[in-house]
């Protein structure tokens, strides 16, 4: 928490960072490095995740090197104003998955003088903006865009393709549904694959 002195008035105020990438990119490590340095501080910490979220731990939130950390599941946005009252700094994982009032959640609580991490996808799997992480990243302070490697040609990934078009947004998986991969290889994955007719027999 940062004071600001504005006349004879003392205003406290904090701030908002957003880690942004693909799958595979270590947004969730890096959150989990942040919020652990900040508790190393001495800072009270509160984290969140969407109740959604149960591919490794149904509380903690755990990166994909099952580094972890325990956090507070929590099925809307509204609910983390109300539990992160007494934090210091309030982290979020998987923000892509919450509903977009979970920017004006963020803003509230820097109004309050709370530091803010927030991690997620910032694009779906067909490669567009994902929920209310395009706000985020428009009001926040500080953004960091983390890479994965490219499957296919080892160049920087930032795109989550998924193997299976299933219709749906939400579809929780791994690298068995999963690939990280880079613009050009993302492309050409998308490109409408030729339907080859079956020959009749004469």
């Amino acid at each position: 928490m940062f004071l600001e002195y504005t006349g004879t008035q003392k205003h406290k105020f904090g701030w908002i960072e957003v880690v942004c990438g693909s799958m595979f990119s270590g947004k969730t490590e890096e959150l989990i490095r942040r919020l652990k340095r900040a508790e190393f501080a001495g800072q009270k910490v509160e984290i969140f995740k969407p109740e959604v979220d149960t591919r490794y731990d149904d509380e903690a939130v755990v990166s994909h090197d099952e580094n972890s950390i325990p956090s507070t599941a929590v099925r809307s946005s509204g609910n983390i104003l109300i539990l992160a009252n007494n934090a210091h700094v309030v982290g979020i994982d998987e923000a892509q998955f919450f509903d977009l009032e979970l920017v004006n959640v963020c803003n509230q609580l820097a109004a309050l003088g709370k530091r803010v991490i927030v991690a997620g996808l910032d694009m779906d799997y067909k490669g567009r903006p994902f929920g209310p992480m395009p706000g985020l990243m428009a009001v926040a302070e500080y953004v960091t865009k983390v890479h994965a490697i490219c499957m296919k040609c080892g160049s920087l990934a930032n795109h989550s393709h998924r193997f299976i078009d299933s219709g749906k947004l939400v579809e929780l998986g791994e690298r068995e549904q999963y690939e990280p991969l880079c613009r050009a290889c993302f492309s050409h994955a998308m490109e409408p694959k030729p339907t080859v007719g079956k020959t009749k027999r004469a």
